[in-house]
Formats: structure tokens, sequence, C-alpha cells
């Protein structure tokens, strides 16, 4: 007979410590962002809103509530807001750079499969928004599924 007794496995969201931090982590990041001589020039227009949606977003993906894809937006829609921004290698470095900063202060979790899985989808979106700002359009289902990441699960992020 199967042991069906086992603890459930906290989300990468819940072991972050809940939308509370995330919406901390966005907040302090962005107040850094706007400091930074490379990244000023980039979201010195961005909407009052941005963090709090950019927070909603990255804690969705993270295993959090919906709170972004139910009433902020979708993932297609984040991928437009980067269409034609011509971010760089530089932009992005710093960015992670900064956003690591920012959790390492507020002490997020600084175990080693946390802080992979958290650098791997970090990694893994910001590479994307740079290749996306780079475009004028992209042709891809406005219907797709929000990212999903996990703990390190075989074959990398999964849609749906």
């Amino acid at each position: 007979m199967e042991n069906n007794n086992k603890p459930a496995v906290p989300s990468l969201f819940e072991w972050a410590g809940g939308m509370a931090v995330f919406e901390k982590l966005f907040d302090r990041f962005y107040d850094k962002v706007l400091a930074d001589d490379i990244l000023e020039p980039v979201f010195k227009h961005m909407s009052p809103q941005h963090r709090l949606h950019v927070a909603h977003f990255v804690a969705e993906v993270l295993g959090g509530p919906k709170l972004y894809s139910e009433s902020e937006g979708s993932h297609f829609q984040m991928i437009q807001k980067h269409l034609a921004k011509h971010l760089t290698q530089q932009h992005r470095k710093r960015w992670m750079e900064l956003l690591l900063e920012t959790a390492d202060q507020l002490q997020l979790p600084d175990d080693p499969e946390f802080r992979s899985a958290f650098l791997a989808y970090l990694e893994w979106g910001t590479r994307i928004a740079v290749l996306n700002s780079n475009l004028d359009n992209v042709d891809e289902d406005p219907d797709m599924p929000m990212p999903k990441w996990d703990w390190g699960v075989p074959g990398g992020p999964y849609l749906g």
C-alpha cells in the first residue's frame, strides 16, 4: 500500500515567504533601478503599478496565486511590453545583479536549492526579455499559458 502521508513540498513562492516578500523585493529593487546609471534610462517612465505587476508575475510563475494572470495581464502581454525596448546584455546583467543583491538584503532563503531555482528562472526570463526587446513583434499565441517554475524540474520550465 502506498504512503500518502508524505509532507507536501512547498512551492518556490511559499519557500520564499509569500506575496509580502515578493512585493517588498520588487519595491526595493525598483528603488535601486531608478538610482542606477545603466537601468534608470530604461525604467524612468514605468507606470506606478509596474513594481506590483512584476512582483505578481514572478510570484505566480514561482507557484503563487494567479493575481497577475487573472486581473493584470497575460504572459503574451508581458512579452509585448518588452518589444522594441532594445535591451542589452549589460541591461540584463545589471538587472540581475541588483535583484539578487536586493534578495540578499531582504534575506530571501539562501539555501542552494532555492537560490539555484530562483536564479535559473531569472536567467531564463531575462534572456527571453532581451531577445523579445530586439523585435518589433512576435508570432506567439495570445493565449499562451503563464510559465511555471519549480524545484529543478528536469527539462526546464513548463507552460500550462
